[in-house]
């Protein structure tokens, strides 16, 4: 249906409308559903939200045309996001099969100490991630292993999934190799190396408190691992041989080859030692019938594994439970809860919602401690309205730069400021890609594991903290500061800026 009409900016009332629809049907669901929304009811949700904000841009003159277009673009921004989530659940499935999986949480539970499990997990998590400046990666490969092993000690799989993802976003917030890192210094305009030394400096203050609540969320006391250790020495080959695929990925990243061709030839390696360390075990999940080549069964084995993921019969519940999961079948819940999230987004950023949202914010706020709390809470609302990490970092970077350059500020506050809370709550939001990612990778809920989220939830605080405080927020005139920070279109973003 076209319209003659030119678009008109949409009323303040009009703006809420689809949002508060989505906030008024997302809790509906949750109650009714509990964490069964993720399984179609929250995807329901979104529907109805986007079917709002259509209501709302085509009474202020955008054709349906457009706002189809609006929301077609917004989700082929989501097909990285998608087939990384395709690949995670292949790898899951095939390290499953393999063994690698068991051969982490065996060595884990030989190596590490519960009573400092949590601690620990958050540690490797921020130090491997600051390596190859990647979370999704780190948490659809360590994360997984961490998660078993927690399992196997009997610890909190909501505690240990807060800690996997706090220092797994450790690294993606202050790494000079983070996609979210390159993307936010280039919205503010400000050298990459300069922000990262910039928000490193919040980062790590941080982790010191991330990993001090750990800490005290410690469960001293006795642990026997050696029934465990023992049922996983009976149903597979444990050897260093099994980690090849997890180096495999991790070397990848090294070279920064994009993270779907990463984690989905990491997934094929994961196939390839399950052929030649448990041949046995590949065959018999393969149930080819009689006459098969063998090396077709295997082929079929490995193939189900990666599309329909592992089921473990080993007759011992905790390693078929640990086991029996993966497959890219098994993320299609969660890729369906992102495109409609993203075509919600898509619509209402088309609607021109959120800056009509956001615009009186900008203009209230006048201190710098109100500014940047004003920023934050702009990043947040765009991570939630829009579901998308990448919109959250630039949106409302282009939004507030002006205001920063006016106040005298520096850009590299305004890029400090968007790192550490556009970056980190994305994961926090049950139909954001990040938190939608990290709930079906390890198997918590996004809700379960939000209040464990300490980085997550500590780096927002804590920049807005500073900003009262008057610390790290430099000055310099407002022309200077203007210079690379007001008018015209973002700066470009730096390659690979904005892979995930």
């Amino acid at each position: 249906m076209k319209r003659s009409e030119s678009p008109q900016p949409v009323t303040m009332l009009e703006a809420l409308i689809p949002i508060a629809g989505l906030v008024f049907l997302v809790s509906l669901s949750f109650y009714l559903f509990g964490d069964g929304g993720a399984n179609g009811p929250n995807q329901v949700a979104l529907v109805v939200a986007t079917m709002l904000a259509v209501f709302v841009g085509w009474r202020r003159g955008h054709s349906l045309a457009s706002l189809g277009e609006a929301a077609n673009a917004s989700v082929s921004s989501g097909i990285g996001a998608i087939l990384i989530l395709f690949a995670v659940g292949a790898l899951i499935g095939t390290w499953a099969l393999s063994g690698t999986i068991v051969a982490m949480v065996y060595y884990g539970l030989k190596l590490l100490n519960p009573d400092y499990f949590y601690v620990t997990a958050a540690g490797i998590c921020a130090v491997i991630s600051f390596a190859i400046g990647t979370s999704w990666t780190v948490v659809g490969t360590i994360g997984i292993g961490l998660m078993g092993i927690a399992h196997s000690m009997g610890l909190s799989p909501a505690i240990t999934a807060g800690a996997v993802i706090s220092g797994a976003y450790f690294g993606d917030k202050s790494s000079p190799l983070s996609d979210t890192a390159n993307l936010a210094a280039a919205a503010a305009g400000v050298d990459l190396y300069q922000h990262v030394r910039e928000t490193l400096l919040t980062s790590l203050v941080a982790i010191v408190i991330t990993l001090a609540v750990f800490y005290l969320l410690r469960r001293p006391g006795a642990f026997d691992a050696s029934a465990e250790v023992a049922a996983m020495q009976s149903a597979f080959y444990i050897s260093p041989v099994l980690f090849l695929p997890l180096i495999l990925v991790v070397v990848l990243t090294l070279f920064r080859l994009p993270p779907f061709t990463t984690i989905f030839l990491g997934a094929l390696a994961g196939g390839v030692v399950a052929v030649f360390v448990e041949p046995a075990r590949v065959l018999a999940f393969a149930a080819a019938r009689e006459g098969v080549p063998i090396p077709i069964a295997m082929l079929k084995g490995v193939w189900l594994a990666l599309g329909s993921g592992y089921r473990s019969t080993t007759g011992n519940p905790v390693l078929d439970t640990l086991l029996t999961r993966g497959g890219m079948d098994s993320m299609l819940n969660t890729i369906w809860l992102i495109i409609t999230a993203l075509a919600f987004g898509g619509v209402v950023e088309k609607c021109g919602a959120i800056e009509r949202l956001i615009a009186p914010v900008v203009n209230w706020a006048r201190s710098g401690g109100a500014l940047v709390g004003s920023l934050v809470l702009a990043t947040i609302a765009t991570n939630i309205v829009t579901a998308d990490q990448f919109i959250a970092v630039v949106l409302p970077a282009r939004m507030f730069r002006n205001a920063f350059a006016a106040r005298g500020y520096a850009p590299i506050v305004l890029s400090r400021s968007v790192g550490d809370s556009a970056t980190t709550t994305g994961a926090l939001i049950p139909w954001n890609s990040c938190g939608a990612f990290m709930a079906v990778t390890l198997g918590v809920p996004t809700l379960s594991y939000a209040p464990y989220a300490v980085f997550c939830v500590v780096s927002p605080l804590l920049t807005v903290a500073i900003a009262y405080a008057g610390i790290r927020m430099p000055r310099v005139p407002p022309a200077q500061a203007g210079t690379s920070t007001a008018g015209g279109p973002p700066a470009p973003v730096h390659e690979d800026a904005k892979q995930n």
